[in-house]
């Protein structure tokens, strides 16, 4: 199938004229009729009917030859049509310098300069190369301000019309007949040290030989061992299965009823003597299974076993062919197993707790024996050491609230509590220490009334420290009298309360006389009770601490009857407990 063209001679010489101006540089824009005219011309060139494409020498371009090859680069500065910058440059040939010329390379024989010179590498300070091309390590202080450590000057090549490729020569002036010289020195060296070896082992081996027959347990160690065989073709020792001189094991004891031989692998699973008398003749002989539970041969056994389970489940892994690779798989499923184990240990721990219980201390440090030491005087003092700590109540002791030193009630003063290590009397206040305790004086001294006339200042303050101890004296009288009759109304409960408790004692007596039943009826009856305290305490603590009461009924001072304790117990509920969250839900 040909492809005629449709096109006048005076068309497709324009086409070709705007294709060879365009050929060797950018192609222009063309309209979309001029590409189509484009393609149907490459097209009618291909196929014969068109003539083809001319160089700037006059010769045909083959129509088959891509574009991408056919057209020049923008650098190259063609204005034809051109496939020169494919053929091979004769500039660049012309420019290549001969082999040889021989540069001189490397640093300059010679003393080096002390001082930074103008004109020199800020960075290292030689003379042969700016700061941009030095080669060494930029440091952080130049040469140029130090001027210590000047580095020498290189030879720098005369220019010879070499090419980029010929400057950048790594083989440049090296003499192939010096380096003959050195490999043929070398190697002589080595056949003269071969040489002094083997005639001293020479003349060792004479000296022996003529020693005579008294040295011959000496150098039993260089003689053939029997049972080898030395290969002359391949230079091994070859060991054979057994030494010919010793006696099979299989023909020990003949007693078909003694160890099990088994013929195919020549191995006996026991002691062929065993039971005779005569177990001294392989007093050493643990029997050939021995050996398979041993050494190597268990590690052997679990790879091979390890090999199998993969290849069952789809994993292609051989022991004997791919013993690189098992090891790898073997190592890579022991690492997941181990972080899975760990994963799911942590994964319950972080989830129920106890980790303080598997960092446990040890039994010694649990049976109270510790390293604090203390020593104490023939009076019972320390005289070295910590004392003991004292066993905390189930109360809250010791809060230090709001920076304070010193607890709630630790001060007194006209009838009201305060905090000792500032002096204040506002519970919910904030610790001021030795300011506050100042503060405190001069207020006491400003609400003091204004001295008498006529008195000295001495006098004046006699007189206000009498006035602030009889004020005092009051209120002590006053708190006394108020504790009196809080004493005598209780006495009166209590009075009361007993009548109470010994008719209701008679009643249950009368009614109920089993001890068991009265235990249980208590216990019950403070088990309500607890339950009710932990509502209590429930309701308080969702409380504002600021705006929660004093006398809250939190904490009780009291003595427990047994079955208040016994209840304490069932409904105490232990932090350390990882399932006490979920008993609260």
């Amino acid at each position: 199938m040909s492809f005629q063209l449709n096109m006048p001679p005076s068309e497709i010489g324009r086409l070709a004229r705007s294709e060879q101006g365009a050929g060797g540089g950018e192609r222009q824009k063309q309209s979309r009729e001029d590409w189509k005219k484009m393609k149907e011309l490459e097209e009618a060139r291909k196929a014969g009917t068109a003539p083809a494409m001319k160089d700037e020498e006059g010769k045909d371009i083959n129509p088959h030859i891509p574009q991408y090859i056919m057209q020049a680069p923008w650098y190259f500065g063609a204005n034809t049509a051109t496939l020169r910058h494919q053929r091979q440059q004769e500039e660049k040939m012309k420019n290549s310098g001969p082999l040889t010329i021989e540069l001189k390379k490397g640093i300059k024989n010679g003393s080096v300069a002390t001082k930074f010179r103008k004109g020199a590498c800020e960075n290292c300070g030689a003379m042969t190369h700016k700061r941009k091309d030095c080669l060494e390590r930029p440091r952080k202080i130049g040469a140029r301000f130090t001027g210590d450590q000047i580095a020498p000057d290189e030879y720098l090549p005369d220019d010879v019309g070499q090419d980029f490729e010929g400057k950048r020569d790594i083989w440049n002036s090296f003499d192939p007949q010096e380096h003959q010289h050195k490999l043929f020195e070398e190697y002589s060296k080595i056949e003269e040290a071969k040489q002094a070896m083997k005639e001293e082992a020479l003349e060792e081996n004479l000296k022996h030989a003529g020693k005579g027959e008294d040295d011959e347990d000496k150098y039993a160690e260089d003689m053939d061992m029997p049972g080898q065989k030395f290969e002359t073709k391949n230079r091994i020792t070859v060991r054979n299965l057994r030494i010919r001189e010793d006696t099979a094991k299989y023909l020990y004891n003949l007693d078909p009823n003694s160890a099990y031989y088994d013929p195919k692998t020549r191995s006996m699973r026991q002691n062929p003597l065993a039971g005779t008398g005569k177990e001294a003749v392989l007093s050493q002989y643990s029997g050939d299974n021995f050996v398979r539970v041993s050494g190597d041969a268990e590690q052997f056994a679990n790879k091979q076993l390890f090999a199998w389970e993969a290849y069952e489940k789809g994993t292609d892994v051989h022991l004997q062919a791919d013993p690189t690779k098992l090891e790898l798989l073997s190592r890579e499923f022991k690492n997941r197993r181990d972080n899975f184990k760990k994963s799911a240990k942590d994964s319950v721990l972080e989830r129920y707790g106890g980790q303080e219980h598997l960092e446990a201390p040890p039994k010694q440090l649990l049976l109270a024996q510790t390293e604090d030491y203390v020593e104490y005087s023939r009076h019972g003092t320390i005289i070295k050491g910590q004392e003991k700590a004292a066993i905390k109540s189930r109360y809250e002791e010791d809060l230090f609230l709001n920076n304070h030193s010193s607890v709630w009630g630790s001060f007194w003063k006209a009838g009201r509590w305060g905090f000792a290590c500032c002096h204040s009397l506002i519970k919910e206040s904030y610790c001021t220490g030795e300011a506050g305790r100042e503060a405190a004086s001069e207020s006491n001294m400003l609400m003091a009334p204004p001295p008498v006339p006529g008195t000295s200042n001495g006098h004046h303050i006699a007189v206000v420290e009498k006035q602030q101890s009889s004020a005092e004296e009051e209120v002590a009288e006053e708190h006394k009298s108020k504790e009196k009759k809080k004493k005598k109304k209780s006495k009166k409960r209590k009075r009361k309360h007993k009548k109470k408790k010994d008719s209701s004692d008679s009643d249950s007596s009368d009614s109920d006389s089993d001890p068991e039943e009265r235990h249980k009826k208590k216990l019950k009856k403070a088990l309500e009770k607890e339950e009710a305290h932990h509502r209590r305490i429930k309701e308080l603590m969702e409380i504002d601490e600021r705006k929660r009461p004093y006398n809250n009924g939190m904490y009780e001072a009291k003595t427990l009857t047994e079955e208040e304790i016994e209840a304490y117990q069932m409904k105490a509920i232990r932090d350390d407990d990882p399932m006490a969250k979920f008993l609260s839900q």
